[in-house]
């Protein structure tokens, strides 16, 4: 059953571990292509390539963040990568952490997680078909309009409260 799900999470860009621990492009698409041509890097990426100290490194033209794909900063594409993992027909819709797990699995970029929620949120048909989990309110009922002063009143006692010349509580009579 778990290898039934997990054939069913793997998307076009598809990732092989090699012997080194490091990932290798097995299969070419066009969100690896355009990876690829873009040449814009965060600082985050850039001091963790200049370290060396193998988080981070440069293959085929494509960097890559704790053995993940690193996504550039451009909201075309990284929208274009949500889309591709959220309406697909075989998964449609799998939810925000459901999301966030098929991405972890291939792609980083920082701020990955708040991208995931802000294009969950925006989703018109997940608003529509979100589950309330509230109890929907009772109907209001309104009070007597009184005719006159003190017909009815209310009283609230507050206290006991630290001492101050000999009293101690407070008496509240609303009409």
């Amino acid at each position: 059953m778990q290898l039934l799900k997990d054939e069913m999470w793997t998307r076009k860009t598809t990732v092989k571990i090699t012997m080194l621990g490091r990932k290798m492009i097995t299969e070419e698409s066009s969100i690896v292509k355009k990876i690829q041509m873009s040449d814009t890097r965060e600082k985050e990426i850039i001091q963790a390539l200049e370290n060396k100290d193998g988080l981070a490194w440069k293959e085929d033209g494509v960097a890559y963040m704790e053995g993940r794909i690193y996504v550039p900063n451009n909201k075309k594409l990284r929208e274009e990568i949500l889309k591709e993992h959220y309406d697909p027909a075989d998964i449609e819709h799998p939810g925000q952490h459901r999301m966030l797990e098929l991405l972890k699995r291939t792609y980083w970029w920082p701020g990955l997680k708040e991208d995931i929620k802000k294009y969950i949120q925006e989703c018109l048909k997940c608003q529509q078909n979100k589950v309330q989990h509230q109890q929907k309110a009772d109907k209001l009922h309104p009070l007597e309009i009184l005719k006159g002063p003190w017909q009815e009143i209310s009283i609230n006692m507050i206290g006991p409260l630290p001492s101050s010349n000999g009293m101690d509580a407070i008496l509240v009579i609303v009409n």
